[in-house]
């Protein structure tokens, strides 16, 4: 047994419904009807709090992964400065000109260097040893 009930809409609401039962091939009443049965199922709640859920854990995965990423990339350049000022000898000033250009063309050639490995996609995590490698960083460029 069907009952009649008559309702208004904004017209560019009607407007859809026509466009979406002229696609399907169905009536107004039906796409009306299913978009209200949807809406009072019980199971509605649940699966959008579920969908939300699902994005809420891959957000807080990428978040962790750039929280690590951001120590590695941190801890990796503390190591380097230290480095470089443990073994840096200082510069007499008649060697500083030429120190200057050498220092300038490995600039060069590292800046050379990344952009080739960022361009063959190769990043530095997926080198690390262990549970910082290769599949979070893999994970984390395929969700992007």
């Amino acid at each position: 047994m069907r009952d009649r009930l008559n309702l208004s809409l904004p017209a560019d609401l009607i407007g859809r419904i026509n466009d979406i039962a002229d696609r399907k091939g169905v009536t107004r009443s039906a796409i009306v009807e299913a978009a209200i049965e949807s809406f009072l199922s019980p199971d509605h709640a649940d699966m959008q709090e579920a969908a939300l859920t699902r994005r809420l854990d891959r957000l807080s995965r990428q978040v962790a992964r750039l929280e690590r990423d951001q120590r590695i990339t941190t801890e990796t350049l503390a190591l380097f400065v230290r480095f470089w000022l443990t073994i840096t000898p200082p510069i007499a000033p008649e060697e500083q000109a030429a120190l200057q250009a050498k220092g300038r063309e490995r600039f060069d050639g590292f800046v050379e260097t990344l952009g080739k490995r960022v361009q063959k996609g190769r990043w530095f995590a997926d080198e690390l040893p262990g549970d910082t490698g290769n599949e979070t960083s893999q994970d984390f460029r395929e969700e992007r």
